[in-house]
């Protein structure tokens, strides 16, 4: 009697180990180092996602997705959940930037539709569009949802402003299109956006492949940080240019400020509370920026000689006297499409790289910049 209640016993035990892992295995969330607007957990039978802060003023919204493979049927999913099925085998891209994570997950074979195809810097992208494998797309007001709903996709990479005049993917979701509205640009770290390199391969169950990938970036990134952490003299760098009569510059919370710091760099507006643009007048920038060290993303100017002529003003800025005004053009198209908008969201150790030389020089002699220059 006692060893058939032992017996019981250990065979309880046991199913309930077995019971425990297969729930543990079941509600696997996906590890992430910096990222904080997506959340990916993988069950079974799918993975659910879940995007939250896709716009300034998004507040606690949130949209979850069902990532179900095509030959299952449907799981039991929280209520609102949208289901788009895996892998995908035809993908649609609404903006160049989404063109890097394809590129790394080497997932051209896929890809059938982009959106401003003049400004993608990605030549593969290109050949395909040659061969007839894939089509230059309108977005914005001139955008075909019927041409899009021929083109059968499994899934549109998009993203949002919150204003419904330039947002696209409202037509798409009405039109029963399975679009997926991103949040990258709104995270406050270099590394945080391109660790949605992880939410891509999610949908070509790629997971693997991406962590490898991003890991090697994020490294490399770290070990250059580590190049600035102690170094005493820190110059001070002030951003942008006016555009159509406006000055925005970067908020204190922004990827941009982030990558000014790391970079070993005293960013002028550091202490703005915003992740986004600010608009400032001439007054208060040149208060502020006059004596700065550098001066970095003066707009679409490529010499100080077009700045003067735009504004004479500038000659005032101790940074474009001395000759140290720096903009990311290096690698820009015939039609003006920027490549750092697009490897380097995906690659910021390149651009931190770049940053590092430009403000301490001799912490990476003998190398060649790779998205930024120095105007003349």
């Amino acid at each position: 009697m006692i060893f058939i209640l032992q017996k019981t016993s250990r065979l309880f035990v046991l199913f309930l180990a077995i019971t425990l892992v297969s729930h543990a295995e079941e509600s696997r969330v996906e590890p992430l180092r910096y990222a904080q607007n997506f959340k990916l957990e993988h069950y079974t039978t799918h993975k659910l996602l879940t995007i939250h802060n896709t716009w300034v003023g998004a507040g606690d919204d949130q949209q979850i997705y069902a990532l179900v493979p095509k030959t299952a049927s449907l799981p039991e999913l929280p209520k609102g959940t949208l289901v788009l099925r895996t892998p995908v085998e035809r993908l649609i891209t609404m903006a160049t930037v989404f063109l890097g994570p394809i590129q790394d997950l080497q997932l051209h074979d896929s890809l059938v539709g982009i959106a401003y195809l003049n400004f993608a810097n990605d030549p593969v992208a290109h050949e395909r569009v040659k061969k007839g494998l894939a089509k230059p797309i309108q977005s914005g007001t001139a955008m075909d949802v019927e041409s899009l709903m021929m083109m059968k996709p499994d899934l549109i990479l998009t993203s949002t402003t919150g204003n419904p005049n330039f947002d696209v993917h409202p037509q798409l979701a009405r039109a029963g299109l399975p679009v997926l509205v991103t949040a990258a640009y709104m995270e406050d770290h270099p590394l945080a956006r391109t660790e949605w390199i992880k939410c891509i391969a999610a949908f070509y169950n790629k997971e693997k492949e991406a962590v490898a990938i991003f890991d090697q970036i994020a490294d490399q990134y770290e070990s250059l940080v580590k190049l600035t952490e102690k170094l005493e003299h820190k110059p001070s760098v002030m951003a942008s240019a006016p555009y159509g009569g406006i000055w925005h510059v970067p908020g204190g919370n922004s990827y941009t400020a982030k990558a000014f710091a790391d970079a070993g760099a005293n960013y002028i507006w550091k202490d703005i509370d915003s992740r986004g643009g600010v608009p400032l007048d001439f007054e208060v920038i040149f208060k502020d920026a006059n004596a700065a060290d550098f001066w970095l993303h003066p707009s679409h100017y490529d010499s100080i000689s077009e700045l003067l002529s735009a504004d004479e003003r500038f000659g005032h800025f101790q940074a474009l006297k001395e000759g140290r005004v720096f903009n990311n053009n290096r690698r820009v198209n015939e039609h003006g499409g920027n490549d750092i908008f697009e490897r380097g969201a995906s690659h910021p150790e390149e651009v931190l790289a770049d940053l590092i030389q430009i403000f301490h020089p001799e912490l990476l002699p003998n190398r060649e910049f790779v998205f930024y220059k120095q105007l003349k």
